[in-house]
């Protein structure tokens, strides 16, 4: 693995688990826009496990590397369907939000 594949999974990897942290803590910046979009909030904690289990397995992946792979393919999948969110509440100026997120996870899977 080379340093480059290492420091982009753990970047991803501390980003999806500060996007998580923020879900569990209440952050205003995160679930406001939660409520805005229509998201139940019976599916929060939900989402942020789902978040914090993609950061865990792209750590893990480092040691078992089709862990981090399937990690990174779900994360991939829960930023997508963020973003659908996002557009079905027309939101459009908060698409950024969870590509910027994803792209990392995106690299990290490119270099693995």
């Amino acid at each position: 693995m080379s340093t480059t594949s290492l420091v982009v999974t753990v970047l991803a990897a501390v980003m999806s688990g500060f996007s998580a942290g923020s879900v569990f803590a209440g952050a205003p910046w995160v679930v406001e826009p939660m409520a805005d979009y229509g998201v139940p909030r019976s599916w929060w904690t939900w989402l942020g496990a789902a978040k914090a289990a993609g950061a865990a397995g792209l750590l893990a992946g480092l040691f078992v590397p089709v862990v981090g792979v399937l990690a990174g393919v779900g994360l991939v999948l829960y930023f997508t369907g963020a973003v659908i969110t996002v557009l079905r509440a027309r939101r459009y100026a908060h698409v950024p939000f969870p590509l910027l997120y994803a792209a990392p996870v995106v690299a990290a899977l490119t270099l693995a």
